[in-house]
């Protein structure tokens, strides 16, 4: 995905004008959050060999600073690919002009999970990853990462702390990353894709990306390696993901949310409310009046969507949701 799906709905009832302050507020602190323990590798010419791939399709504006962010860090032993699809914009004279620094093909391919399954099928690390070609590294990002999973060998891949930035790189908020847990995961995509380093045997076992995904491949890995390996976060800021109208994620919501309630049924064989909301939240167009009937035909229209969805899935639905379906359709009688 090319800009993460968090929090299902950014203008749900429940709760998000709370969340939007919590996080306004740590994004103007800046980095709050500590250094992992132990962030350096103690000799890292020594240190395993990672794989970063770089998807790209016409991001000419954005790839550069991608690039740089990955050829400026600290840890030596990296190897590049970028895997492209055959732009017609700026990218490829971009591309030619780093000569060997990394390594780049051009041409169609089924899309972004094929792409990047591609370039680690082709890689040589033992530790793989891949950054969209509008997101970027934060300084000493792949240094802290090798150094997590060096001190964990039990675990399967390592997620960092990262931020939203907008299309000049000015950060918007803090990604609302949490400590690993399943059924939060069940519930949001709590981890920042572009902060996420694997290991190659694990990627291996799974079967690499579900290429058959087109926008939430990565929400998909994640739940299938919980499932044999484990997560460590790293409280660490290791990457920005950029939103922008041009974003998959952004310019296509409702298909977005209609592939991650098919990639959540699939994998726990039922629906989270979350996302239902968030989905329901994407097909409805953003109101424009604040009067007390407008907030009811909204009310009315939103349980509408998430009723059918719960039912189109035969999902149960929660005891709890009923009664705050009650709550907000007598809260927009009386016009609050």
């Amino acid at each position: 995905m090319r800009a993460p799906y968090h929090d299902p709905s950014p203008a749900s009832i429940r709760g998000a004008a709370r969340d939007r302050k919590r996080l306004g507020r740590a994004s103007a602190r800046g980095p709050a959050v500590p250094a992992a323990a132990g962030s350096a590798v103690n000799d890292v010419s020594d240190g395993p060999l990672v794989t970063v791939v770089t998807p790209s399709l016409n991001q000419g504006r954005f790839i550069r600073e991608t690039i740089e962010s990955v050829l400026t860090q600290s840890y030596p032993r990296v190897e590049y690919l970028v895997v492209d699809g055959g732009s017609t914009d700026e990218t490829v004279s971009i591309l030619r002009s780093y000569g060997d620094r990394l390594a780049w093909t051009s041409g169609r391919d089924g899309g972004q999970a094929s792409a990047i399954n591609a370039g680690w099928r082709r890689a040589r690390g033992t530790i793989l990853a891949y950054l969209n070609s509008d997101d970027t590294y934060r300084p000493g990002a792949i240094e802290a990462a090798v150094a997590a999973l060096l001190a964990h060998p039990d675990a399967g891949a390592v997620y960092g702390e990262g931020y939203h930035v907008d299309e000049a790189g000015r950060v918007i908020e803090r990604y609302p990353t949490e400590s690993f847990d399943m059924s939060r995961l069940a519930q949001t995509c709590f981890i920042c894709q572009p902060a996420v380093f694997l290991r190659r045997e694990v990627v291996e076992r799974l079967g690499y990306l579900d290429e058959s995904r087109r926008y939430c491949m990565d929400y998909d890995l994640w739940i299938r390696l919980a499932r044999v390996s484990r997560f460590v976060h790293v409280p660490r800021y290791l990457a920005n993901t950029r939103v922008h109208a041009e974003a998959k994620t952004v310019e296509h919501r409702g298909p977005v949310h209609a592939e991650i309630l098919d990639t959540v049924h699939h994998h726990f064989g039922h629906l989270t409310s979350q996302w239902v909301y968030g989905y329901a939240t994407a097909l409805l167009p953003p109101r424009r009046r604040r009067t007390r009937w407008a907030d009811v035909s909204f009310v009315c229209r939103f349980l509408g969507l998430s009723l059918v969805t719960f039912a189109r899935y035969r999902s149960p639905i929660p005891r709890s949701e009923w009664r705050l379906w009650a709550v907000w359709v007598r809260h927009a009688l009386r016009g609050r």
